[in-house]
């Protein structure tokens, strides 16, 4: 009960000096987009928005948790059907050439899993993730090109190493409980409204290339015991629902030792693409470095401009 009301207390808080807390934010924005990423030559990663990136080497792409056609807070609230805006992606997705190595899904919440059927059916590319997200795509009558991981399995996509890490979703319910939890169990596709987009299996995603390691985690929470202690480059961490789960940047970071931690997941995804930046209500990324600080100084805290595909901030 006292958790409970810290974070009613937290999010009152909020809404009292929401425009304080955005400068701040904004302020720290800046600094973070300001750090460069220590990439090799020929490797690229765009930030989508939200918990999505794009990773590009040697003519191939990855798609993470991709999510381009922004669902409106109305249609959450009303229950309203939420599928892939297929003219959007087509003029957004129509530039980019190689060879997309494969789409994959850290969970099935709309805001991560929307517009994976849409993007793999125009790439003609596999879809990775959970038994939710083999629905998914079945819905859209590409089961063919799902695949369900295996936990710690090494999948060879083009140039990259994929390895899926079975971890948990925050509970961004007031610290209660997960946001329209359990699996994706539709029978049609007009009743894809975004509380049908369950959570499904949640997993963090290992990806190697170039010499070069990632770890993305597209919700704050994770299963100990099932993180390899191993080092990786740059951490790209979701944000939002941190404060949910105990001591959670301790027991991560000393999990994957990050050489640079990327936060992602603290933009308003409910805005149209195009609209300016905004920030999600009360996930605080001014706290951000301190947070980590609190950890340990070492590690190197940067940020990623939006994909030109997605809005840019305001100055």
């Amino acid at each position: 009960m006292f958790e409970l009301l810290q974070h009613i207390s937290s999010l009152a808080s909020f809404a009292a000096h929401r425009a304080q807390r955005e400068r701040a934010d904004g302020v720290v924005l800046r600094e973070l987009t300001a750090v460069p990423l220590p990439l090799p030559a020929g490797l690229e990663l765009e930030w989508l928005g939200t918990a999505g990136y794009r990773l590009s080497c040697e003519q191939h792409t990855l798609f993470i948790d991709p999510y381009l056609s922004r669902v409106p807070l109305r249609a959450v609230l009303r229950g309203e059907r939420a599928l892939p805006d297929r003219p959007l992606l087509e003029r957004l997705l129509g530039g980019i050439s190689g060879k997309v190595a494969g789409v994959l899904v850290g969970h099935c919440h709309f805001d991560h899993a929307l517009d994976v059927p849409a993007i793999a059916r125009h790439f003609g590319a596999s879809a990775y993730g959970s038994a939710s997200l083999v629905r998914l795509m079945e819905l859209h009558g590409l089961g063919e090109s799902a695949v369900r991981v295996e936990p710690h399995r090494r999948y060879e996509l083009g140039p990259f190493t994929v390895t899926f890490v079975p971890s948990e979703h925050s509970k961004l319910v007031l610290g209660h409980r997960v946001p329209f939890d359990g699996e994706l169990t539709c029978e049609h596709l007009d009743a894809l409204s975004p509380a049908a987009y369950k959570c499904g299996q949640v997993w963090g995603i290992r990806i190697e290339v170039g010499g070069t390691s990632f770890y993305h985690q597209g919700s704050a929470n994770l299963l100990d015991d099932e993180i390899p202690r191993r080092p990786v480059d740059i951490f790209l961490a979701g944000i939002a629902g941190r404060r949910f789960t105990r001591d959670y940047w301790s027991r991560i970071l000393g999990r994957l030792e990050p050489k640079v931690v990327v936060p992602s997941h603290f933009d308003d995804f409910f805005r149209p693409l195009g609209a300016p930046f905004g920030f999600s209500t009360n996930v605080n990324l001014a706290a951000f470095p301190d947070e980590i600080r609190k950890v340990s100084a070492d590690f190197t805290l940067a940020s990623l401009p939006v994909s030109s595909m997605s809005a840019t901030p305001s100055s």
